[in-house]
């Protein structure tokens, strides 16, 4: 069971996003501990899985209620550990493939989307207001502006040096310092550490942060609260990837 565990562990992504990290991530191990033995039971169905989960929670988001949003706050956990599950099973089986890559990061896009425009839609239900609907649309935009800047700077990037791909990678690499096999002050300490990656606001804090204003019937102030870290985010990365292509273009590359 331990050589079993311990393989199923070190196919956790060394850099987790915060709540992923320590809470999703860890169960999802648990779960592929009996996943990884069942031959029909594939990444990309798990990923197809994770997205009808997704789906089905934006439903019961937009149905409103106690009841409906506290179903919806679990499956929105249900769904991102299916989403942990797809990247593990498939290094542990070492089947990884680009396609399932593609497949898996358009189906966090789309989760994104489906939960926070449920949101919106159900706090313009309890209060007749469209400011939550203008919020989550522009959460949404700027968080998917984070991710636009990222792909059009290596586009750029990279018809400058076709290299840097691997460059980036090299320089990428996590050390693995937490898990099986670390006693317990070393898990302490990672722990600590990864803490003020809740300050990133991505997609590992949108899982905690929306079942929470679920539960707590306080989604108005969270979509504030989306919607004004995405902005800064958004901006923040446009600028920064503006910055550091004009730095770079005035640099030549380094064989």
């Amino acid at each position: 069971m331990t050589g079993k565990l311990s393989q199923l562990w070190a196919t956790k992504t060394k850099d987790d996003e915060w709540w992923s990290s320590f809470v999703t991530s860890p169960v999802a191990i648990f779960a592929n501990y009996i996943a990884v033995e069942q031959p029909w039971i594939t990444p990309n169905r798990i990923t197809g899985m994770s997205l009808l989960v997704a789906i089905a929670a934006a439903a019961f988001v937009i149905m409103g209620g106690t009841p409906n949003f506290i179903i919806a706050a679990f499956l929105i956990h249900i769904s991102h550990v299916l989403d942990c599950m797809d990247g593990q099973l498939a290094r542990y089986r070492q089947i990884s493939s680009h396609l399932g890559s593609y497949f898996d990061r358009i189906t966090d896009q789309v989760q994104v989307t489906l939960w926070f425009g449920a949101a919106g839609y159900a706090a313009y239900s309890q209060t007749a207001s469209v400011t939550p609907v203008f919020l989550a649309l522009t959460g949404i935009a700027f968080y998917g502006l984070r991710g636009y800047v990222k792909y059009i700077a290596i586009e750029i990037e990279m018809a400058r040096d076709p290299d840097y791909l691997n460059k980036m990678a090299k320089g990428k690499k996590a050390e693995v310092t937490a898990g099986l096999g670390f006693g317990l002050r070393a898990n302490l300490d990672w722990f600590a550490r990864e803490q003020p990656k809740i300050l990133r606001f991505n997609e590992g804090v949108f899982i905690f942060m929306l079942p929470a204003a679920l539960l707590l019937d306080a989604l108005e102030p969270m979509l504030w609260i989306f919607a004004a870290s995405q902005v800064l985010w958004g901006l923040f990365r446009a600028i920064e990837g503006g910055i550091r292509i004009h730095y770079n273009s005035q640099h030549p590359i380094q064989k």
